[in-house]
């Protein structure tokens, strides 16, 4: 029997509705978990780029102010 074949007789609310909310309460901890994941991961790294943006900034003005200066 084809899942297809099982699925022919019954109401569309069978199909898109409780089939999916079965879903979600079965892998509902892998699905949380994955996108908290994800999540997380952009989050460390935005901050990441952050980070080295302002590095780059601190640099990029010391190296600027100290050729300023011996210019004097």
């Amino acid at each position: 029997m084809a899942v297809r074949e099982m699925f022919t007789g019954m109401p569309w609310w069978v199909k898109w509705v409780a089939i999916p909310v079965i879903a979600l309460v079965v892998f509902g901890g892998l699905i949380a978990s994955v996108v908290g994941f994800v999540i997380g991961l952009l989050f460390k790294l935005l901050v990441f780029v952050a980070l080295v943006g302002g590095l780059v900034f601190a640099v990029r003005k010391f190296m600027s102010s100290s050729s300023s200066r011996s210019d004097w």
